[in-house]
């Protein structure tokens, strides 16, 4: 991925990255961290659910937030293993951004430090603590398809459905469906209809919840359902 690729960022309050090709931040004004936490983690029943060999798979892996919030469970949990963590990513984020934006999450720093080390290398497969982690790079629309694994948790977390619908469209969340273990779940901040209404048609039982910090909604759901023959096919 070359660096013309690299998102071109504003910067709220000198610490929150904006994306200025969808004027959308990177994570909550009102506490990113904890917001990771009540949509991503407890809107797939984390870490209850974690264990030895468990598979998480993000949409959208922006500054690493949500990675991190993740390996601080697993580590809280103190259980043997390694998790899995595959994340999709068109415009990665410079090390150098990465590390001013987490630069607010001073728990996360142990963690956050060879996370961007490795990325400032150029590294797409990294090596944490009790963590695997693939990074896959490209328009997710054409690198999904021929991903060969399938999640047990999904991070859904592209931006805004207003701002950048093709991280949501029908034939991408029946993609998602299709890489989603029996019984796998999904959440992601968004509760729009349409979002709703393509996760649902792919398999998937789709709830709305509580959103964080006073919005009122987002969305979670378990795969319940195959995929349709049409998902199978697309993009095979």
């Amino acid at each position: 991925m070359t660096d013309s690729l690299q998102p071109e960022l504003d910067w709220k309050d000198g610490a929150i990255p904006v994306a200025r090709a969808f004027d959308d931040p990177y994570f909550s004004l009102a506490g990113g961290l904890d917001e990771t936490r009540h949509v991503f983690l407890a809107g797939n029943g984390l870490p209850d659910r974690l264990r030895d060999g468990f598979h998480v798979a993000e949409l959208g892996f922006g500054t690493g937030l949500n990675l991190l919030a993740l390996a601080l469970a697993w580590q809280a949990m103190g259980a043997p293993g390694t998790l899995h963590f595959t994340t999709f990513e068109a415009f990665p984020m410079a090390a150098p951004d990465m590390a001013r934006a987490l630069a607010a999450f001073p728990e996360a720093a142990a963690i956050a430090a060879p996370l961007i080390a490795a990325r400032a290398k150029g590294a797409t497969e990294i090596a944490l603590p009790g963590l695997q982690v693939a990074l896959i790079l490209g328009d997710v629309r054409d690198t999904l398809p021929r991903w060969p694994g399938r999640a047990d948790a999904w991070f859904l977390d592209g931006f805004s459905p207003a701002k950048n619908p093709e991280m949501w469209g029908e034939d991408l969340m029946s993609q998602v469906a299709r890489h989603t273990a029996p019984e796998g779940t999904f959440a992601t901040y968004t509760a729009a209809g349409h979002v709703r209404r393509a996760l649902a048609a792919a398999g998937f039982q789709v709830a709305r919840q509580p959103g964080f910090a006073g919005k009122r909604h987002m969305s979670a759901g378990r795969l319940i359902a195959a995929p349709s023959p049409r998902a199978s096919a697309s993009g095979s």
